[in-house]
């Protein structure tokens, strides 16, 4: 089998574990916090689960199959249940991407520790390890990914409820009117790389931040070998 195909088949399988590990954890991070908050909407629609299926979008699972990149279904939240309407939301909503960033944190440190053990170990174990190793650092990357594209102050991302803190109220729900027309906008964008070297800024900084987090697997290592 050529090796592009093995790469592409790899690449894949590795999106489909993303796919149904980051993505439920995101949505299921938003109804968590949406619910602790005093928000019971996702909760009575079956929304506060890590079960895939409650939350899985179709076209968002294609393209993060074939791209990389995807979205699930959006949560239901009520910010009337919300004591500060507006500190309820950009909280819900921030909840997202930290949960794929505590997943890449997690992924991070797995990630050193195969490689450190696949250094010492050879034959058929050390290819699975290195091959476990390789996973690990996709998943740190699209979790990575995923974090930081939503975190962009764009509807309808995440990013964009947060600026209902920092923007005066009338003025974000006129930005608002337009949600849909700027999400067009944005996958034109994204389609025509213009946000590739931004994105890519942020996401170098993350993945320094996040070897810098795991150093002590690094220091362990060492001690031990």
């Amino acid at each position: 089998m050529p090796i592009d195909i093995i790469s592409l088949m790899y690449r894949t399988v590795v999106r489909l574990i993303v796919l149904l590990t980051a993505l439920p954890f995101h949505e299921f991070a938003h109804a968590w916090t949406a619910n602790k908050l005093g928000d019971p909407t996702a909760k009575y629609q079956g929304r506060l689960t890590l079960n895939p299926l409650r939350h899985l979008d179709p076209m968002g699972a294609i393209l993060m199959l074939v791209a990389g990149f995807g979205w699930a279904k959006p949560v239901p939240v009520n910010p009337n249940y919300f004591k500060n309407r507006k500190a309820g939301m950009a909280i819900t909503a921030v909840a997202g991407p930290l949960s794929n960033l505590l997943l890449a944190f997690i992924c991070m440190i797995l990630y050193k520790i195969f490689a450190y053990a696949g250094i010492i170990t050879t034959g058929l174990v050390g290819e699975t390890l290195t091959s476990l190793c390789s996973a690990f650092a996709l998943m740190v990357s699209l979790n990575v990914g995923l974090a930081v594209f939503n975190l962009v102050p764009i509807p309808p991302l995440d990013g964009s409820r947060v600026l209902n803190l920092v923007l005066p109220t009338k003025l974000y729900f006129q930005i608002m009117q337009y949600e849909r027309i700027i999400m067009l906008a944005l996958f034109a964008a994204i389609f025509l790389g213009l946000l590739d070297r931004p994105l890519s800024f942020v996401q170098s900084h993350v993945f320094n931040l996040l070897d810098f987090l795991t150093r002590f697997v690094d220091l362990i290592a060492r001690a031990v070998l």
